[in-house]
């Protein structure tokens, strides 16, 4: 049996108490006056900032009022006096706008990092089904790694439902505008969604997510532990039909996921292939931590029967999904660019305008860096490797995530920071915690699987 260290469980406790604190810390400091953003701006536009010269330009001047006093012509001077309170109102209604941004950044930080979190163990657990039903014979010796990740699932799922919740009803609107019934009531194409996107079927339909995905994850952890001493397979069977029957359902409600919790934050926009791209995220991302806690695990000698054959699988898994998930990000950007719709493309504009760095980075984290680290059968084997790539990897996931719900949320106001730190370490912290404590309930070697054999002897 796995003993959950002291030094490690006091490690994640001390990442959770600073995340808090640096969350608390991001969202005292994000409540700004419309006077202090009106500065801020004016300040942007004085060092030369984009949009700060905008408002500049669209608040009317001292000079501009003094002319506009000797004007003579009594028509140009009621027209000048119409044009002057257009020119305020787009200056108010533009620092109200960057208020508003400012004040969206520590929940949209916040929500991509638990979300982040959340589709590790969802794709650990869509992994670990995929081994039952196809009935690996290398795999078994980690099942109980997996299952030790999935039990991140249930409250990671349900904080990440209810960081969304709470931003439309206890925050204003902060990540989803068609949360906004003024929104709604102004925006025909919002309104002509509204059958789908309002919060009662948002809420409903993520509760039935999570009740699927949860019972599958206690079913099959259930039968797996029985299985250990069972006379018969069984366990094994029923582990088997659950296990298929689970891939059917997942593949629908990781679809309608991706639509609900990510792609409705940008609700004029959508595309036809985000389900499969979301998927191949955080499936490379499951497997990636699946590595890492592997190789760490083997590090403190309690897994012994896992040999470099199997790390050199897992990282094979690793480089395919990342080849896979760079496929779907070049069909999806592919494919809006060439056809040029302006409904579609806006997406892509923005992120070129505000996040390139980002997101051309992630492309070289997630695509050009595992292509040089581990397409050699060599380096695969070799833990520090995998580990190195594999951190990559995960910032590379992350920075997708990050690219999927800020610019929809902050706009150009996006930095990481105290709030986006802080939220990293928060559920990094609570992962771990409930991961290594799941872990130390089961022996970590399946002992009744039939393939047990097959995968400790497991070479080639």
């Amino acid at each position: 049996m796995y003993t959950f260290s002291n030094k490690l469980k006091t490690f994640s406790i001390a990442l959770i108490i600073l995340g808090v604190l640096g969350v608390g810390y991001g969202f005292m400091t994000s409540h700004k006056s419309f006077e202090e953003v009106e500065h801020m701006l004016a300040e942007e536009a004085h060092h030369g900032g984009g949009h700060g010269e905008e408002v500049a330009h669209a608040a009317p001047s001292h000079d501009e009022h003094a002319t506009d006093s000797h004007a003579t012509d009594a028509h140009d001077e009621h027209a000048n006096e119409e044009e002057g309170h257009v020119q305020v109102d787009a200056h108010a209604k533009h620092v109200e706008h960057v208020q508003h941004q400012i004040a969206n950044r520590p929940w949209s930080a916040l929500y991509v990092a638990a979300f982040f979190f959340m589709m590790i163990a969802l794709g650990v657990l869509a992994f670990y089904a995929i081994q039952i039903a196809s009935q690996a014979g290398w795999s078994p010796v980690l099942f109980r790694v997996m299952e030790g990740i999935t039990a991140y699932l249930l409250p990671g799922a349900l904080i990440v439902l209810g960081i969304a919740i709470a931003s439309g009803t206890i925050g204003h609107y902060n990540l989803f505008i068609w949360m906004d019934p003024e929104v709604v009531a102004h925006d025909k194409l919002i309104e002509g969604k509204t059958g789908w996107l309002n919060i009662w079927g948002f809420a409903i339909r993520g509760l039935i997510f999570i009740a699927g995905w949860v019972a599958y994850r206690h079913f099959s952890r259930k039968f797996s532990i029985a299985q250990d001493t069972a006379d018969d397979r069984s366990n094994f069977k029923k582990s088997f039909r659950i296990s298929a029957a689970f891939l059917v359902f997942f593949i629908y409600t990781e679809s309608m996921m991706s639509w609900d919790w990510i792609m409705s934050v940008d609700p004029h926009w959508f595309s036809t292939l985000f389900g499969w791209y979301v998927f191949a995220s955080m499936f490379v991302s499951g497997i990636t931590v699946i590595a890492l806690i592997t190789i760490y695990l083997k590090s403190k000698g309690v897994l012994d029967f896992v040999n470099e054959n199997h790390l050199h699988d897992v990282a094979k898994f690793m480089f395919a999904f990342s080849i896979f998930w760079t496929y779907l990000w070049f069909s999806q950007f592919m494919l809006i660019w060439y056809s040029n719709i302006p409904e579609e493309v806006t997406y892509f504009v923005t992120r070129f305008q505000d996040y390139k760095l980002p997101f051309l980075g992630m492309v070289v984290m997630n695509f050009v860096f595992p292509i040089l680290m581990l397409m050699n059968a060599d380096y695969k084997r070799i833990p520090w490797f995998v580990v190195m790539a594999g951190l990559v990897i995960l910032f590379g996931h992350y920075i997708d995530i990050f690219n999927m719900i800020m610019p929809a949320t902050v706009g150009d106001r996006w930095f990481i920071g105290i709030p986006e730190i802080s939220s990293v370490l928060l559920f990094a912290g609570l992962f771990i915690f409930v991961v290594f404590t799941a872990l130390t309930k089961a022996p970590l070697l399946v002992k009744g699987y039939p393939f047990r054999k097959e995968s400790e002897e497991f070479h080639y």
